[in-house]
């Protein structure tokens, strides 16, 4: 997965039409993400603010860096797979996917609304480009896990991305799914975890404690990576530094703040479930110019 000096600072094409951006490009992808997301969310009036705001570095990095997908052939068979795990950030995944050009910018008015083709978890029959439906925690990383098993199995070489909450870990159908992908030797799986230390309600660890995740991981036979997930070029360069055959499959414990850009959401456990209103709106928007 290593990327040669030249292709950081370049924008090439991959060997199924992806593009690949420079880290400068895709800090500003991040930044226009967040512009989007509060105002979708503030349109729709009801959203998940912070967790939104927390996977944009993330979800930019592999969209614009990462994945080998085609906007233009989002079923190509060999394509990478994205799960969006934590379906409760889907405003996230859609100010991406309209920032990549997958879906047209004018429908995020309608996120939310009575039959749209955004509503409020990923839903595969009703929008290009996701991969799984989700918002029932704990299912993604075990469909990844079938899904990394069907491309080794049918001789393939596409990647599995997984993006999970780290609240989303005490669900045990995770680890289940981690002895599997440890027993099948799935170096094609990648577990993102949003590490915000924030759920619902609380901070994690003042619900069930997690810690320590990276060893945890590591006894399930994973090869782990712990990185920060808001400073794209040092998410990047862990991802693609990674050794994708080894035998193993790889979590990154990418280590992020909730509401990550707006200061007045940043590690508060209220916006989990609340939108900026007001005089809040204007304020979010000038923090993140």
């Amino acid at each position: 997965m290593k990327t040669s000096e030249m292709e950081k600072n370049v924008i090439v094409k991959n060997n199924i039409n992806s593009t690949v951006a420079s880290v400068d490009e895709i800090i500003i992808r991040a930044k226009n993400i967040r512009k989007n997301i509060i105002n979708t969310n503030v349109h729709a009036g009801q959203g998940h603010t912070a967790s939104d705001l927390s996977e944009a570095d993330i979800l930019a990095a592999l969209y614009f860096r990462i994945l080998k997908i085609d906007k233009d052939d989002l079923l190509n068979p060999d394509r990478d797979r994205l799960i969006l795990s934590k379906g409760h950030g889907v405003c996230g995944l859609y100010c991406t996917l309209v920032e990549a050009g997958i879906i047209d910018r004018s429908l995020l008015n309608t996120y939310l609304q009575f039959d749209s083709c955004l509503p409020g978890h990923p839903v595969r029959q009703k929008t290009p480009g996701v991969e799984l439906n989700t918002g029932a925690l704990g299912h993604g990383m075990a469909v990844g896990v079938g899904l990394a098993l069907s491309s080794k199995k049918s001789n393939r070489n596409f990647r599995v991305f997984v993006v999970t909450g780290d609240g989303e870990l005490q669900e045990g159908s995770n680890w289940e799914a981690a002895m599997s992908a440890s027993q099948f030797k799935l170096d094609n799986l990648f577990v993102i975890v949003d590490r915000n230390h924030l759920q619902l309600a609380d901070r994690t660890e003042n619900i069930i404690d997690l810690e320590p995740l990276d060893k945890k991981f590591e006894a399930f036979g994973f090869d782990v990576q712990v990185t920060d997930g808001n400073d794209v070029k040092q998410l990047i360069d862990t991802i693609e530094n990674i050794n994708d055959k080894n035998g193993k499959p790889h979590v990154v414990l990418a280590q992020t703040i909730k509401g990550k850009g707006i200061s007045f959401i940043e590690n508060k456990p209220i916006w989990h479930h609340k939108i900026p209103v007001g005089d809040e709106i204007t304020k979010a928007i000038i923090e993140l110019e």
